[in-house]
């Protein structure tokens, strides 16, 4: 028995299984590995604009303190529950463990739509979360980031929030906050920078020539978008994304900075164009170089996974691959390089953990050395998982979570059972 479920969840627990096989982890140590150390569940209730009150239900999951404090985004979304937020907790210690954080992952969110609120109960609710969060939060214990429905402003008012409870101003609560609130600068850029830097380390591996290639990036929020964008200077020709509104083709390549700039003004790229709308369906297996897929977990399912057209995957989302998907990427990756969603779309916590020393110091940063840092362990943690998969003739995924599991593992071996 478990408080745990879910096809994302289910999905955590079977990736995990293929690594512990592979690294022969006993079976009585393997509990200790994949359970969460502490979930919490609390209710936020606000009061309405038209007086009326309503109660959220929220989550935070703390997957392991072995390493450090956890880390980890806070998802405002209404597909949010329990088993969602524990496999994303989950997948973030493999990555910080993978990438060389001195964190354990967490995860937490609120089952809401966030367009359903004005701004002032975004406000309301946003503040009542931390305010429950605060007995199992703090900046040694659990620090906080933005996720799916939440932004710099949310973030402030986390920090606030805490700040307020604690007589002084905390800014390394939460990460992801604005700059003039002790946020560092490239944050916000920081996934998606990442993503589109890996996914020119492969093209160059490759010998594909990026004014000559082509993409698609489902997804356009932040992490997608920014991705596009990197990709489109590098001379990468994005032919298509797709956001929660449809999708957009364009075979000589889109419009980026134009499209982010409507995106930016009317919160989708609906209404961008009647001429390049596109089945959102068939985004992801379109003919191409690069797909990115940078929304939701399991897009990239068995049937998709056989339909693709492209040779390489950049996972931007976390989760975005089923197993069963894997297994078929697996046997074609001669033809299609995947850069694991634990590994690609890590530039997030890495510049997170930036912006957290930065403020424990009181010492910040100027955006190029950001990017330097970033980028420095990106690569390294990259060459580590393409030496380990060559070496050990497996799956980059497989490769890359048994980094971070081996990590883990290790540092709960030499510590004993308490953390």
């Amino acid at each position: 028995m478990t408080a745990y479920s879910g096809p994302v969840f289910d999905m955590a627990v079977k990736q995990f299984t293929v690594i512990a096989d592979y690294l022969s982890i006993p079976e009585d140590v393997r509990p200790r590995l994949l359970m969460p150390k502490r979930a919490v569940t609390v209710s936020c209730p606000i009061h309405r604009d038209d007086g009326t009150t309503a109660v959220f239900e929220g989550y935070r999951v703390q997957h392991h303190l072995t390493l450090g404090p956890t880390k980890g985004g806070t998802r405002f979304a209404a597909s949010v529950d329990l088993g969602e937020v524990a496999a994303l907790a989950i997948w973030m210690s493999w990555k910080c463990a993978l990438v060389g954080l001195p964190y354990g992952g967490a995860k937490g969110g609120i089952g809401v739509d966030p367009s359903s609120l004005s701004k002032r109960e975004l406000e309301a609710l946003s503040r009542r979360y931390m305010q429950e969060m605060i007995p199992f939060v703090g900046p040694h214990t659990d620090v906080m980031a933005p996720d799916m429905g939440t932004n710099e402003q949310v973030m402030a008012w986390f920090m606030d929030t805490y700040s307020m409870y604690q007589g002084r101003t905390v800014t390394e609560i939460v990460t992801g906050k604005p700059v003039s609130a002790g946020g560092t600068l490239g944050r916000r850029e920081a996934t998606g920078r990442g993503v589109a830097h890996l996914t020119r380390r492969v093209m160059n591996d490759r010998g594909i020539d990026s004014n000559r290639a082509t993409a698609v990036v489902q997804g356009f929020g932040n992490v997608g978008s920014i991705a596009a964008l990197e990709l489109h200077r590098m001379g990468v020709k994005v032919i298509a994304v797709s956001d929660h509104t449809g999708a957009l083709h364009r075979p000589a390549g889109l419009d980026i900075p134009g499209l982010i700039d409507h995106a930016a003004a009317h919160g989708s790229i609906a209404g961008y164009s009647n001429e390049l709308v596109f089945d959102p369906e068939d985004v992801l297996t379109l003919p191409c170089d690069v797909v990115i897929p940078a929304a939701m977990e399991r897009v990239i399912d068995a049937r998709v996974a056989a339909n693709l057209r492209c040779r390489i995957v950049a996972e931007g989302a976390n989760g975005p691959t089923t197993p069963e998907a894997d297994l078929i990427l697996e046997r074609r990756q001669d033809e299609i390089f995947l850069i694991p969603d634990i590994l690609c779309n890590s530039g997030g916590v890495v510049v997170s953990y930036f912006e957290w020393v930065q403020d424990l110091q009181q010492l910040f940063w100027e955006e190029e050395e950001v990017m330097r840092r970033e980028y420095q362990i990106l690569d390294r943690a990259f060459d580590r998982m393409v030496m380990r998969a060559a070496r050990d003739k497996v799956f980059n995924r497989t490769a890359a979570m048994a980094i971070g599991v081996d990590r883990v593992r290790g540092a709960k071996e030499t510590r004993g059972l308490f953390p």
